[in-house]
């Protein structure tokens, strides 16, 4: 673990079903990890994973008359389920912050970004107007707007899209979180901003020595940025370990699919393998392993046990019935003939 290793968060064993008219989905299925100060956690999966869920359970964003919500969410001890609604908001915004996918979504189109950013400062302190705006123009400073005092009396649509996520950036930075979580925060945006982005987001964290949550659907986008990476499909975890060694040594055969959907400019493969079929219904899960309808190297096990999710001596901790040899010669297998192909 990166940083001081003081544990910021520890989730256990959390579920989140929906009850609807055709079934139970069920969106996260017993999920644990943790995140620790001065850390970046990955969490990487298809569309419909259970990423997003799983972060708007963390932070107590999800209705409770139509999500049903078990487990355990320690932050700094205290588990987060049990808390009432204000203990929470004074708890979201302040000590644990967010950053959305859509920016624009998420900033109103007739109040000027400066204002918008003080208002979190208010909401949490008691201070002046004044001092809350000057709090927002020296946060836009801070992440990169020039002429930020300008641009604070700006609306957001006269932020380009990566200065709007960089808004997003300051308004969660506002009252010094001690936990960040960005959802996609790179979605739409073209690769060099995405990667400014990224850099900002991971200086922030060592900055200001920070726990950082970073959710999405690209191995590759995390893999300067992240020290370790949660691998989810069908609301589970597949694997959970050091980034470099999911780049490396890959424990599941979902995450061998994930790398090799990767296109890299380095390397000599020039043909991408995608992986065959769809993620499953999360109503009607496949019995044993989710993911053995789409995995080319599953055996009888695989159809009717679900596999624990443990090390098995692979060096971290995976869900899947094979050896830890059958692992390595299967991934070794892979990755030569990926370069037959490419030659």
């Amino acid at each position: 673990m990166a940083g001081s290793g003081e544990v910021l968060l520890e989730v256990r064993n959390l579920a989140v079903d929906f009850p609807t008219a055709d079934g139970v989905v069920h969106a996260v299925d017993g999920l644990s990890f943790t995140v620790g100060r001065g850390e970046t956690v990955g969490i990487v999966g298809e569309s419909g994973s259970g990423k997003s869920v799983t972060n708007l359970a963390i932070l107590g964003l999800l209705n409770r008359k139509t999500a049903q919500v078990s487990g355990e969410v320690l932050f700094k001890g205290r588990d987060l389920l049990t808390l009432s609604r204000p203990e929470l908001r004074r708890i979201r915004g302040k000590e644990i912050s967010m950053i959305f996918q859509d920016p624009f979504a998420c900033l109103h189109p007739m109040y000027r970004v400066g204002d918008q950013i003080a208002e979190a400062v208010l909401a949490h302190d008691d201070v002046s107007a004044k001092a809350a705006f000057e709090r927002s123009v020296e946060l836009l400073s801070a992440v990169g707007i020039p002429n930020a005092r300008a641009r604070a009396r700006d609306y957001p649509h006269q932020f380009s899209g990566g200065m709007r996520q960089r808004a997003m950036i300051a308004m969660a930075l506002v009252n010094n979180p001690d936990l960040l979580v960005a959802d996609e925060p790179t979605t739409a945006l073209d690769v060099t901003v995405q990667a400014q982005i990224l850099e900002l987001i991971d200086r922030i964290k060592q900055e200001y020595d920070i726990g950082v949550i970073l959710i999405t659907h690209d191995l590759g986008v995390i893999a300067e940025v992240a020290q370790r990476v949660m691998v989810m499909y069908a609301g589970r975890a597949m694997e959970l370990g050091p980034t470099r060694e999911l780049g490396t040594r890959p424990q599941h055969p979902y995450t061998w699919g994930l790398l090799e959907s990767i296109p890299r400019v380095e390397s000599k493969v020039s043909r991408l393998s995608p992986i065959e079929g769809s993620p499953p219904s999360l109503i009607h899960v496949p019995p044993g392993c989710p993911f053995h309808p789409r995995c080319p190297h599953r055996f009888s096990l695989c159809d009717t046990e679900r596999p624990e999710f443990r090390d098995r001596g692979g060096g971290h901790p995976d869900a899947c019935h094979l050896s830890p040899d059958d692992k390595r010669r299967l991934w070794a297998e892979r990755l030569d003939r990926r370069l037959q192909v490419a030659v």
